[in-house]
């Protein structure tokens, strides 16, 4: 029988299922209705689609690595913190770092239109909805990115059991344990520490200019406060913030950061990174860094649990 765009849209309508699983369905129920709902609730596809709609902020990233120049980093998301101790979803989300290392693809959408690595019969989307079925609860591919190195090495580090994940892309002319283990520790450093550059060099000016007027304002405010004969020229504030300004470039590029691990307190990421290298006779440096935190940059709805159930206890549900 032939399934006409008509017949999809009343059983996505009726279901709340996707445009290509309603397909599916009536295709493998030769086009019976009530067959194809069946079809959906059986393969728990209506479950999983009826999620869509909830928050998942939690979950768990993960690393894949190929070999030292090729690695890819994901974020699957979870309604829930406890999901992330469940096996099967840690295997699923193991499978999606893999299935990364592997594409190809540009953007998410290629991505999750791929052939799954573990059963090619489906899509990555569609093994997304099966593990969703199988959770009970909305399980979400937010992100990833795979990093080749072209001139040096590759280097992860998973770091809260998944919360955090970074890679760091070194340049160098040589490789042994002792600059992998270096840039390793770099890793850890933007594990915690999060930079936003590598260096100065990757400020645009947009963000200089941006950083300063948010700088200016607060210098304005607090010279605004104190006691008129103690206030400052502005054109002196402005000089002042040259001060600030190199002080939060310093956090934020991580050359510039002190090392985490420096004996003396002082030592930067770029000096720690000139002494191994020139210890090793290489050119060490760091090229670029991915960096994935779990949840980040998601809204996450506050849940009240107990009242919830006092509520529906209550019948006001």
């Amino acid at each position: 029988m032939a399934i006409t765009a008509a017949m999809v849209k009343e059983l996505r309508e009726s279901t709340g299922a996707g445009m290509m699983e309603c397909k599916k369905a009536l295709t493998e129920t030769n086009g019976d209705m009530d067959a194809a709902v069946e079809y959906l609730r059986k393969n728990g596809i209506m479950k999983a689609e009826k999620k869509a709609s909830r928050i998942a902020a939690e979950g768990l990233t993960r690393i894949a690595v190929k070999d030292d120049k090729t690695a890819a980093v994901v974020e699957v998301n979870s309604e829930t913190d406890f999901v992330a101790q469940n096996e099967k979803f840690q295997a699923f989300v193991e499978a999606v770092a893999t299935q990364a290392v592997n594409s190809d693809a540009a953007d998410l959408d290629s991505f999750m239109a791929e052939k799954w690595n573990l059963d090619e019969s489906k899509t990555v989307n569609e093994a997304l909805v099966e593990i969703t079925a199988v959770i009970s609860e909305k399980i979400s591919i937010r992100r990833f990115e795979k990093v080749v190195a072209s001139n040096g090495i590759v280097v992860p580090y998973v770091h809260g059991g998944g919360r955090i994940s970074v890679i760091v892309e070194a340049t160098t002319d040589v490789v042994n344990d002792e600059i992998k283990d270096a840039v390793k520790n770099v890793a850890m450093q933007v594990a915690a520490l999060n930079p936003k550059f590598v260096s100065s060099d990757e400020i645009s000016e947009e963000y200089r200019n941006h950083e300063k007027e948010i700088l200016l304002a607060q210098a304005m405010k607090e010279n605004e406060e104190l006691p008129e004969n103690k206030r400052k020229p502005q054109e002196i504030i402005e000089k002042m913030l040259i001060g600030r300004l190199n002080k939060e470039f310093k956090e934020i590029c991580l050359n510039d950061q002190v090392y985490v691990k420096a004996e003396d307190g002082k030592q930067s990421v770029g000096q720690y990174l000139a002494q191994v290298g020139k210890a090793n006779g290489a050119n060490l440096s760091i090229k670029r860094f991915v960096r994935f935190e779990t949840g980040e940059g998601i809204e996450k709805k506050n849940e009240n649990f107990a009242e919830e159930v006092a509520k529906q206890a209550a019948g006001l549900n």
